[in-house]
């Protein structure tokens, strides 16, 4: 029983195609088929049902299958752990990433490694997230890069880095010249968002919803791209991640605004099927990857124009504002993001969440200088607002005094 034909074997399963994996061992399809038979024929069991389609795995297949995935692994890793002896790197490493990371900083990241490493081979696919997760658990990528990493029975997940997120406008924009801005400012501006299905998106809508902002979303899209060029003709504001707009906010075509009193981040991981070995050329790939995020932190490229203080560090400085603000701010239940495709002016707050807040106001702790005062406030001014109410309708107080008293009437 030959070491090939267990991994022909093993790749028909994973591609659920006896072409593919033919393809991809550089032999025909004919040739696929007969290794496979051969190996039933010295095991005497059917290890693939032929007769539906597509092919299904016999019981006897699951369980051979699941042995020969696991040798074949372990032959792998055994191979790369003899030539790492030699400090040689020349293994394959296949990488599917989701389109925002690819497309920004992965390019200059293979170029790097190949130098590092000139006899190894990368391969980088671009993939939506839930066809990333899927291409790792059917090991048909060594590994995944993705947002918001969630690990599972057959993913592994790593850290890699986050990326902040940053308030993005054209140049154009009335916050386009703001140094920072807070997501409560946002309350009624139009928005570029992400679809609702992605994890961003609920990532997004609960941090507006946690600084009452109510923000009328205007456009959905699936990708960053798209909904730069929306934000670029000045359909909206969005919320976007600092690295996917550094070319633009270096060629004037977008502005991009730090948030400010709230860490909104997107948290970016490296993925890998759990209980798989990783090569040596894998291994040093994600070496390479939390390399150059321990560069680019040290280099002060979190904040546009390099900026570097408290909130970059993960320390939210609380921002001033006037009492009236905050009291907005405070009052009432959170509203919800809203879809509004058609421009709409702002709604107005109604009376009763402010008289909510006074109330709870009334009931905090004591020795709140602060919350007393606002309490007094109220009823000063509610006391001045009765008297001027008095004084302004002498007629309706000459009518009160002019009513007798009912008589009462005998039984």
């Amino acid at each position: 029983m030959h070491l090939k034909s267990l991994r022909v074997f093993c790749d028909v399963v994973r591609r659920r195609s006896f072409s593919r994996a033919a393809g991809e061992n550089s032999i025909s399809q004919s040739a696929a088929s007969q290794m496979v038979q051969h190996l039933e024929e010295r095991l005497g069991v059917k290890l693939i049902d032929r007769s539906k389609r597509p092919f299904v795995l016999t019981p006897e297949g699951e369980v051979f299958y699941d042995g020969c995935r696991a040798l074949i692994e372990r032959y792998a890793a055994l191979e790369e752990r003899v030539r790492s002896l030699h400090q040689e790197v020349d293994g394959r490493v296949t990488v599917a990433s989701i389109y925002s990371i690819g497309l920004h900083s992965m390019n200059q990241t293979i170029q790097k490694f190949l130098g590092r490493f000139p006899r190894a081979n990368v391969r980088l696919e671009y993939h939506h997230p839930d066809r990333v997760y899927e291409n790792v658990e059917q090991d048909i990528a060594d590994l995944g890069l993705v947002s918001y990493p969630r690990a599972s029975r057959t993913i592994e997940a790593l850290i890699w880095r986050e990326e902040p997120m940053v308030l993005v406008c054209a140049p154009n924009h009335p916050l386009a010249d703001r140094k920072r801005v807070s997501l409560s400012e946002l309350h009624g501006h139009k928005m570029v968002s992400f679809d609702r299905g992605l994890t961003i998106r609920r990532e997004v809508d609960r941090a507006l919803h946690q600084h009452r902002a109510e923000v009328r979303v205007v456009m959905e899209f699936d990708n960053i791209e798209t909904i730069k060029r929306a934000i670029e003709i000045d359909a909206g504001v969005g919320l976007l991640p600092l690295p996917t707009v550094r070319t633009e906010t270096r060629a004037g075509t977008l502005h991009a605004v730090p948030i400010s009193g709230y860490p909104l981040v997107r948290p970016i991981g490296i993925i890998h099927r759990r209980g798989k070995g990783l090569s040596q050329s894998a291994v040093r790939f994600i070496d390479l990857l939390r390399e150059e995020t321990l560069e680019e932190f040290s280099s002060g490229n979190e904040l546009p124009g390099g900026q570097r203080d408290s909130e970059s560090a993960g320390e939210v400085a609380a921002e001033p504002h006037d009492g009236a603000a905050a009291d907005e701010e405070l009052c009432g239940p959170a509203p919800a993001i809203i879809v509004d495709p058609v421009p709409t002016p702002p709604r107005v707050a109604s009376a009763a969440p402010a008289a909510a807040h006074k109330r709870r106001v009334k009931r905090g702790a004591p020795g709140s200088g602060t919350a007393a005062g606002e309490v007094e406030g109220a009823r000063s001014s509610k006391a001045a607002r009765r008297g001027g109410n008095k004084a302004a309708s002498p007629t309706s107080r000459q009518a009160s005094h002019s009513r007798r008293p009912s008589k009462k009437v005998p039984r």
